[in-house]
């Protein structure tokens, strides 16, 4: 059976993923803070699909969370060709006023953990004869946007991140996608902080289920990124034509005014 590891598995994006993968008969590496919700996904996709599903219950945002994922991984015998990284979070107001440890967990999980795990995980991926990565970004990667600056910067870390690794392993087994969606119907808004977004969101949302299906057919087709969503990818299109001086303003002026 292929294996995969998904890091931010117990609901949304994650959820997604685990289910779309296992119905695909890869055994899976479930890694979420949530022991109880990640055994009772396991113990559900192991029943539902026939696949072996292991959990691994870790805070992402510690520093030697990607050392414990590959230490388990060893001791397991579990050698994955497919690496989701999905975890990810966002921190909502101003910059100067929220705590500073706040943006660095964020930083943690949303980048070092990902570059980390990423590196440790390349040499079991190679000695497969097809290996993906696919690291979840976000249409925040084209530009910055004010009361997210932290978040969006990280996810256009993940962006050039995942584009660069792409060329230097062009000539490997292992092909890397960045997929970067719009608001998804997942709780991300209300895990943030953002309730004061929610209708705005809702009038772009997709669903989980479509972002995660559009994202692994780009990363099994061996795409180098993915933009579900015709007015995503129209926006994002035109942030390369559009002033970064005007992006800004806009985003700014959406997100400020519901600023409380």
């Amino acid at each position: 059976m292929p294996q995969a590891i998904i890091t931010g598995a117990s609901k949304g994006l994650g959820n997604s993923f685990a289910h779309q993968l296992a119905e695909s008969g890869y055994d899976l590496l479930l890694v979420a803070r949530s022991e109880k919700i990640l055994a009772e996904e396991a113990a559900f996709l192991a029943n539902q699909f026939t696949v072996k599903v292991s959990s691994l219950a870790l805070d992402l945002s510690q520093e030697n969370s990607a050392s414990i994922i590959c230490d388990w991984c060893e001791k397991n015998q579990f050698k994955p060709s497919v690496l989701i990284n999905n975890a990810g979070y966002t921190c909502w107001g101003w910059f100067d006023t929220m705590p500073l440890p706040d943006h660095q967990r964020m930083m943690q999980v949303n980048v070092s953990t990902v570059l980390t795990l990423t590196h440790r995980l390349l040499p079991v991926l190679r000695k497969h004869e097809h290996a993906y990565i696919l690291n979840v970004a976000s249409t925040a990667a084209f530009q910055a946007v004010p009361t997210m600056i932290a978040y969006a910067a990280s996810k256009a870390f993940i962006r050039s991140f995942s584009r660069g690794l792409r060329y230097e392993l062009r000539n490997t087994s292992v092909s890397v996608t960045c997929l970067s969606p719009g608001p998804v119907a997942t709780n991300f808004i209300r895990q943030g902080g953002m309730e004061a977004m929610q209708e705005t969101a809702k009038k772009y949302e997709m669903t989980a289920n479509d972002v995660v299906r559009a994202g692994l057919k780009a990363m099994f087709n061996r795409k180098a990124e993915c933009i579900p969503g015709f007015l995503n990818y129209l926006t994002v299109k035109l942030s390369f034509i559009l002033p970064d001086a005007l992006l800004e303003k806009i985003a700014g002026n959406l997100y400020l005014s519901k600023l409380k």
